[in-house]
Formats: structure tokens, C-alpha cells, sequence
């Protein structure tokens, strides 16, 4: 039985129980992964799952459902383990949609991606790495040298009309390179997401790799200020990752967010634009639907410092007297509509980084964060996290800091950006979405340097 025959029964089964509405979700996903240890295969896996959800409304309550079985038996399963889950549930009942909306005719697949084998990704892996000891004699091994491909299809149906199916791949690479020098140590992490695996170049990837870690050694300690700071993009993404939380409907509903109230306010600097981009070619989570079936579109939440908009589904949309904005989100088929971005980004400025860096007479660049699970408070703003970074003194670089501590607040920070840069990098961190920014010059931060 494939997924469409499994559908039509379901259908059917369910109206003749008395199910009013109903939906079906199909998901399949497909990865491979390899990570390497000086030319020898370290880790390597392989993988195809798949499962469907439904949804469906009994006596005016929703029942929820899901398998990884698509045969006869499994109809008659999902139906009645949603009745008694529509009869024990208390909460309001999600609609479902009718679809009545036009879609964007897109395809995010890459056929030529796919048609890559096994063996020429393990070669490029280890060419890379291969690149990257002989590229400096202060390389003393890599803590991962890795590669992955993914492919994700969906498909969502329901008895009022709606037929929909998208799918997406990409694939990256990623490297963290130990260096050392005397009896100092570093390590740099180097990611990159394409769709085009023949634009890779080992040496070009085993440099960027490389000099991310080398531009540490021989640190210095510098004096305890509030200093002018450029987030570059590899910082700068991953917090915007974090507290993107705050721009989600369902966190300004449920008070978790100090946006609330705030529509149609100046809530960042002038020069700040936040947009939402379903289309995003490259995009991990780009699509033409949501996990709801709402069509997506290019959404503006922040336009030049004023917020214009939070992240809807179909029920914080409801609750709102709005339409939603197409981002109803679940991260597996087993799971609850939540509220998410899709390619959430910083709009580039026209400057780039050198240009930035050179008005500055004195400040530090912080090229990483970490610690933002812990370090990060997503509903009052405040941060103090762990960062990596260099001196600046009249516009030129000086040198590597020792590590260092950044504190401030996120929504302070927002308002104290001077300048964007032209550089857009996103972020490896993909719970919240695919997330990304520019470098950014910051009027100023408090940095404490070990």
C-alpha cells in the first residue's frame, strides 16, 4: 500500500466513524554522514526514515495519531487511537486548512546532489583533510573532519481538498582544526552548506578551516571595558538563533517574550531589517507549506528597527484575530504544531567587513560564541557567554585576545548596532530555524578578557 491508497482509506474509514475533519502528514527522511581520523573512516552512517501523522476532529475535539506502518491494519489503529485521545483532550481544537490560499510553484531539490555516490563524498573528505596537515606544520590533528548529506520529503493532505508534497536536500561540511604553537593550543571550526558539491575545493575549505584556528595563537590579555564590538557572522548568527524564540506568537502569548506589545514599535536600530525567507535557495528549511499546509511567504518582522510582525501559526494566529504567516512547524511527524522560522536573516548592508573594522579606533572582533544554551536568558535578553575574538586598534588588527566574556542584553544590543555588514553567514544551529547575519558593529559591549 503506498502513502495515496493509505490516504483514501483513511478517508473513508474515518467519515464513516463520524471524524468531520481529517488530515494526513507524511515525512521521509534520508542522510548520510562520515566523519574521518587522519584518512581513516571514523564514524559512518546511513539512513531512511519515514512515518506519517493525522489529525483529526471527533465530536468537536482533535485526536492525534501517528505510525511508521503504511498498511491496511494501521488505518484502523490511527482511527481509534484518535478517538480516545479526542475524548481525553481538554485543549481547543486546531482547524485545519482548506487550502484556499495560492501556492509558490518552487522546487528546492537538487537532482545533481543526489546523484553524488558514497564514494567520491569519503574521497573529498579526505582530500580536505589530506589539505588541511599540510597546510601548516602547527596543525596537530582535527577534532572532526565530517560531511553530511540530507533529503527531506513531505506531504500533507486532508478531506476538504488539500494535496500538497515539497521537498529539499543540501550538504555541508564540517571542520574543527587543533593548532599549536610552543605549549599554546586553539581550535577553530570551520561549516559550509551547498547545493552545489562540485564547487568545493579541498584546498580552498582546508585553508578556511585552518586560518579560523590559527588566528588565535599567541593571545593577549587586554584591559576590562565596555569596548566598541563587530559581531561577525559566525557570532552574530548563533545569537540570533537563540532568542529568536521572542519574535514566535505563541511566546509573546504566553508572556515569554519582552516583545510583547511592541507591533508597530522601534525595537531595534534604524538599520536593522529582519526578514524570513521560505524561498531561500540554499535554505535548510525553505518550502512552499507549512506543517499546517499554510502557504509560505517572504515575511518581514523587523523593517528598519520596527517591528512589523511575529511568527504565526493557524491557532496564535486565531487567537490573535490575524491570518497566519506560514510558519506552523513540527520537527518529526510525532510531534505538536509548534511556531518556528524557516531562513531567518539579518538583511545585508552594503559595507563590508574591512570597511567596518576600519572605523574603529579601538575595539575587539568577536569571531564565536559559546555557552549560549546556558549563558543566554531568551526572555529577559541577557547574555554572558564565553567568546573568541581579536584587537583592534585604528581600524587594523592587532591580534588574537585571550579568551573573553561578553555581557550584555540582546534586545539592548539590538538598538546599539551602528552598521551591517555585506558578509551574511548562517549559522549551523538549526533548532530555531536556519538562522543568519551579517558582521555588525556594535556601539558597545562589556568584555572581560581572561
Amino acid at each position: 500500500m503506498n502513502v495515496i491508497e493509505f490516504r483514501d482509506q483513511l478517508f473513508v474509514e474515518g467519515k464513516k466513524l463520524g471524524f468531520t475533519d481529517l488530515e494526513l502528514y507524511y515525512e521521509k527522511h534520508s542522510s548520510f554522514g562520515c566523519s574521518i581520523f587522519k584518512g581513516e573512516i571514523d564514524d559512518y552512517d546511513s539512513s531512511n526514515t519515514f512515518g506519517l501523522a493525522v489529525r483529526g476532529l471527533f465530536n468537536g475535539k482533535m485526536g492525534y495519531a501517528y505510525t511508521e506502518k503504511i498498511d491496511k491494519e494501521s488505518v484502523s489503529f490511527l482511527l481509534e487511537h484518535m478517538k480516545e485521545n479526542a475524548i481525553l483532550l481538554e485543549d481547543d481544537p486546531e482547524e485545519l486548512f482548506s487550502g484556499d490560499a495560492p501556492y509558490e510553484e518552487k522546487d528546492f531539490y537538487s537532482p545533481s546532489l543526489s546523484g553524488i555516490s558514497t564514494k567520491e563524498k569519503i574521497s573529498f573528505l579526505k582530500a580536505v583533510e589530506k589539505e588541511i596537515y599540510e597546510f601548516d606544520p602547527r596543525v596537530v590533528q582535527t577534532n572532526y573532519a565530517m560531511i553530511q548529506d540530507q533529503l527531506m520529503e513531505k506531504a500533507l493532505y486532508n478531506n476538504k481538498g488539500l494535496a500538497l508534497e515539497d521537498r529539499n536536500n543540501f550538504f555541508y561540511v564540517a571542520f574543527s582544526v587543533v593548532v599549536k604553537e610552543n605549549d599554546e593550543v586553539k581550535t577553530g571550526m570551520h561549516f559550509k552548506l551547498t547545493k552545489d558539491f562540485y564547487s568545493l575545493d579541498p584546498a580552498k575549505v582546508a585553508k578556511a578551516a585552518v586560518e579560523k584556528s590559527l588566528r588565535y595563537l599567541n593571545g593577549k590579555s587586554y584591559p576590562n571595558k565596555t569596548y566598541p564590538v563587530i559581531l561577525q557572522g559566525d557570532a552574530a548568527a548563533p545569537l540570533f538563533a537563540t532568542f529568536s524564540p521572542s519574535f514566535s506568537a505563541k511566546s509573546v502569548q504566553d508572556n515569554q517574550s519582552r516583545l510583547k506589545g511592541k507591533l508597530d514599535s522601534l525595537i531595534a536600530s534604524e538599520v536593522l531589517t529582519l526578514i524570513d525567507n521560505p524561498f531561500l535557495e540554499d535554505g535548510t528549511r525553505s518550502g512552499t507549506f507549512d506543517s499546517e499546509g499554510v502557504p509560505t511567504r517572504e515575511l518581514t518582522l523587523v523593517q528598519n528597527g520596527i517591528l512589523r510582525s511575529y511568527f504565526h501559526n493557524l491557532k496564535t494566529a486565531k487567537k490573535d484575530g490575524v491570518a497566519s504567516t506560514g510558519h506552523g512547524y513540527k520537527s518529526s511527524y510525532k510531534d505538536s504544531i509548534g511556531v518556528s522560522p524557516s531562513n531567518f536573516y539579518v538583511v545585508p548592508g552594503e559595507e563590508s567587513f574591512d570597511e567596518l573594522m576600519s572605523t574603529m579606533k579601538e575595539g575587539i572582533i568577536i569571531t564565536s560564541l559559546s555557552g549560549l544554551h546556558s549563558g543566554a536568558n531568551q526572555i529577559s535578553g541577557d547574555f554572558s557567554l564565553a567568546a573568541n575574538g581579536l584587537y583592534v586598534k585604528d581600524g587594523k588588527i592587532v591580534g588574537p585576545t585571550n579568551q573573553m566574556t561578553i555581557a550584555g542584553n540582546f534586545f539592548e544590543l539590538l538598538m546599539d548596532i551602528e552598521k551591517v555588514g555585506n558578509d551574511l553567514e548562517f549559522s549551523p544551529m538549526d533548532y530555531y530555524g536556519y538562522i543568519g547575519s551579517p558582521s555588525l558593529k556594535i556601539k558597545g559591549l562589556a568584555v572581560t578578557v581572561d
